[in-house]
């Protein structure tokens, strides 16, 4: 049963994207692609997985479409107007050599992230139809109830029918405007997965591996674009210290404290040649930036040995390709590492008056440890405090209690 499952999690996006192509509907592709499956899971565990499972459950679903469309007329006819819009985007592709489907992934991809989506909206049909997540596995994936999920997910659908989205790839004129938008969903489902923003958890690993995965599946479809090596590169350099980041009772484990010898020294590896690709050939792109930060971070044996100099070189480089409050808060971070806490103090200062920082703990939990290091205990507690109100999961507000409560004790 364990290889059916496998097949399924490999198969049930290349058929979900052939069948939307092929008939210009989510919900229908959606329906037709779960019958099959369900036939599947009566038929193969019989009979055996048969040798094309993807031809098996292609042929399985379409037939299920047919006869959906000859009971429905009034279907029919809606389909046969939106079967326009996907024509325009030129014929269905016929198989891959050797391969059972062709696989259409990557135009699900860009119709799911669609700009036209709300933000919210487009990280949980990413997740749906590509990661194949059940409406109440995503709903547990952002911690809101399974009901409200389905009102997204139907709401990005019904969008997606009614503004006439197409299904395609955008042409190599709109690429560099449109991939953007699709590395960041599925970077935010990683970053939700490394660090949840709320819950009993420090971290998703469900939810960031099924972000890699969906980044593998964007390497494998666009082998020639840098920044999708970078993205790529980037999750598997960050996830790569996953078992070290927490203790025997989930609590957070700061880099400083971490056991690198824990760290999955293969995936470093991988990472490390993907950030080398990604900075290769041409201007790098934020991705490839970020990539090569954690690459530094991986590649030294301590905090104290981290190329310092180098981490905030390339925090300069990426406040000129994407500038944010929160690279900012990076970068003076960086700094305070390079030319001591003062130096990092006055950076962070300056950047209070920043609203997107007002809700972010990370912010005043570095201020708290920079104020802590410089003896000005007072105003440390003060900055513990307001990091504990904004914490979001469990593990951190004890972490950010154990600090305060050293600092009230005068500990060193």
């Amino acid at each position: 049963m364990a290889s059916v499952e496998a097949v399924f999690r490999e198969e049930r996006g290349r058929l979900l994207a052939a069948l939307v192509r092929r008939f210009g509907d989510l919900d229908l592709a959606e329906e037709v692609t779960s019958e099959a499956i369900e036939a599947a899971l009566a038929r193969w565990p019989v009979d055996g997985v048969p040798p094309k499972p993807g031809a098996w459950l292609m042929t399985t679903a379409r037939r299920r479409a047919v006869d959906r469309l000859r009971r429905d007329q009034a279907f029919a006819a809606r389909l046969a107007v939106l079967q326009v819009e996907a024509d325009r985007a030129g014929p269905v592709p016929a198989a891959e050599p050797g391969g059972d489907l062709p696989d259409e992934r990557l135009q699900l991809f860009f119709t799911c992230a669609h700009p036209a989506l709300a933000a919210e909206d487009r990280a949980a049909l990413t997740l749906h139809c590509l990661a194949g997540l059940t409406t109440p596995e995503v709903a547990r994936a952002f911690l809101v109830p399974p009901a409200t999920m389905a009102k997204r997910i139907t709401r990005a659908k019904k969008k997606i029918r009614e503004a006439r989205i197409p299904f395609r790839v955008p042409g190599a004129d709109e690429l560099p405007e449109r991939l953007p938008g699709v590395l960041q969903v599925v970077y935010s489902v990683f970053t939700e997965g490394y660090a949840a923003s709320s819950g009993p958890h420090l971290q998703r690993l469900d939810l960031a591996e099924e972000a890699i995965r969906l980044a593998r599946i964007l390497r494998r479809l666009l082998p020639d674009e840098r920044e999708v090596a970078g993205l790529l590169g980037l999750v598997l350099l960050v996830h790569a210290r996953r078992d070290a980041r927490t203790g025997p009772g989930g609590e957070p484990v700061l880099l400083e404290e971490q056991d690198r010898g824990r760290w999955d020294r293969p995936m470093i590896e991988e990472g490390r040649d993907l950030a080398t690709a990604a900075l290769t050939g041409g201007p790098a792109g934020p991705y490839g930036v970020q990539a090569a930060i954690a690459a530094l971070h991986d590649e030294a044996d301590d905090l104290a040995a981290t190329d310092w100099p180098q981490v905030v070189a390339l925090y300069d480089v990426l406040m000129a390709l994407a500038p944010s409050p929160v690279v900012a808060l990076n970068r003076a971070v960086a700094v305070a590492m390079r030319d001591g806490p003062r130096a990092g103090l006055e950076l962070l200062d300056g950047l209070a008056g920043e609203p997107l920082l007002r809700g972010h703990h990370p912010y005043p939990a570095a201020r708290a440890d920079l104020l802590r290091v410089l003896g000005r205990r007072t105003e440390a507690a003060a900055a513990y405090r307001e990091a504990l109100d904004l914490a979001g999961t469990e593990p951190e507000r004890a972490l950010l209690r154990r600090r305060l409560a050293a600092v009230e004790r005068h500990d060193p």
